[in-house]
């Protein structure tokens, strides 16, 4: 082999060097898809990435970096025009300019970052993500649920340390009316790439807990207000879009609402906001408690007054009820004395007539009458003889006539 054909690597990475710094002098706007993104010493290292658009596999990676002076007028602008930090799965538009060194290989150097193109990606995939919420039905489910009247029991979603969750906490136990509220914290990362994932578990064991809490409060004081973007995910809207529980959001967005805020049942500035929130909802249940109370007194005093008054109407009139009820019964008294005899005299001559009827019939019946009509009655012991069977001979027996009566003594039966 000839020797001279042979280079050492560092002699063929100058070459590469060379031959790009040739023919790629220039600066170019590429977009690509963040796939990592580190600060180090002031310094920002990415990874960039394009997918195809149907099967979402990488077709393209290369490294690029932001030197710190670069990075320190970059960053502030970007943050502050788009509301968001350069994090992974972020689409951006960078100003590069190609460099390969011979030690570290190749590298695209950014000098700029249009905020503009993000912010289109970003409201693009936010409307896409409210587009399928509709299409599910479920967009509008959290506003569906009522706030309780007595909502009291708390389930709050916060990091632990954040100094918006001890302003809403604080807000709650010094409230003017001395309202008593029981807040339960579940401890969740509010800021970064696990937002998501961190508020949805939390979710979950909310649901889990089995206790009697009455909304959930998801809260983001004192967090960084460009890096929000964990709360603008298809995944948690939809978790907090079906939730049971009413939602209240004060992740302390002010420039405009999150997908979060958008799908919950309330959504307020900050922590110390939606305290106020659930304080102003008691203080109205209070003054409905007020104002019924109110108006069953003013009912009952009314109801009292026209019960006394119909008292006093109907004790002026007892006087005059009782005199025209005595004049009536005594009139009635005095036709029944006037028709009384007239009864009784119908009455007797009816049971008169009766008893005339009976005695007749009774007659019928007398055996005097019958024994003067040439009939007879045979007695044995006493008793009338109905059969001539019921004899023996040698019986005495006594035969009665019209006038008197005849003793004999039984000798044959026929």
């Amino acid at each position: 082999m000839n020797s001279n054909n042979r280079y050492s690597l560092r002699q063929l990475n100058l070459m590469v060097r060379d031959a790009i710094e040739t023919h790629l002098p220039d600066e170019y706007w590429v977009e690509a898809e963040l796939s990592e993104c580190r600060e180090h010493s002031g310094h920002c290292y990415m990874e960039l990435i394009e997918k195809d658009e149907h099967s979402n596999t990488p077709v393209a990676r290369a490294s690029a970096k932001c030197w710190r002076q670069t990075w320190l007028m970059v960053k502030p602008y970007f943050e502050r025009t788009t509301g968001q930090t350069l994090h992974a799965g972020m689409k951006v538009l960078l100003k590069v300019y190609a460099q390969y060194h011979e030690a570290y290989g190749f590298s695209w150097i950014v000098t700029d970052i249009d905020p503009t193109f993000t912010m289109g990606d970003m409201a693009r995939r936010r409307q896409e993500i409210i587009r399928t919420l509709k299409e599910e039905g479920i967009f509008d489910m959290q506003r569906e649920l009522c706030i309780p009247l007595f909502a009291q029991n708390i389930a709050v979603i916060s990091a632990p340390t954040a100094a918006g969750y001890g302003d809403f906490c604080r807000q709650l136990e010094d409230n003017e009316y001395g309202f008593r509220f029981n807040v339960t914290l579940f401890p969740s990362i509010m800021q970064g790439e696990q937002v998501e994932a961190s508020i949805i578990n939390a979710l979950g064991q909310i649901f889990n807990a089995g206790e009697d809490f009455d909304v959930v409060v998801i809260l983001r004081g004192g967090g960084a207000t460009a890096d929000l973007s964990g709360f603008d995910t298809l995944a948690l809207a939809e978790n907090v879009a079906q939730y049971p529980l009413p939602i209240i959001t004060g992740i302390g967005h002010e420039r405009d609402e999150s997908i979060l805020d958008m799908v919950s049942n309330t959504r307020v500035k900050t922590p110390t906001a939606a305290a106020a929130f659930l304080i102003d909802n008691l203080r109205r249940v209070l003054e409905r408690i007020e104002q019924s109370e109110a108006s069953i007194s003013q009912y009952i005093t009314q109801r009292i007054s026209y019960q006394q008054q119909r008292i006093s109407q109907l004790a002026t009139l007892i006087p005059t009820l009782a005199q025209q009820c005595l004049s009536n019964e005594r009139h009635r008294i005095e036709m029944l004395q006037s028709r009384l005899p007239v009864s009784v005299e119908r009455r007797m001559t009816a049971q008169k007539h009766l008893l005339e009827q009976l005695h007749l019939k009774l007659q019928g019946f007398d055996p005097q009458i019958l024994l003067s009509r040439g009939y007879s009655i045979t007695l044995k012991n006493g008793r009338a003889v109905r059969n001539a069977a019921d004899l023996q001979p040698g019986d005495e027996i006594e035969t009665r006539v019209e006038h008197g009566i005849i003793r004999s003594t039984v000798t044959t039966l026929t």
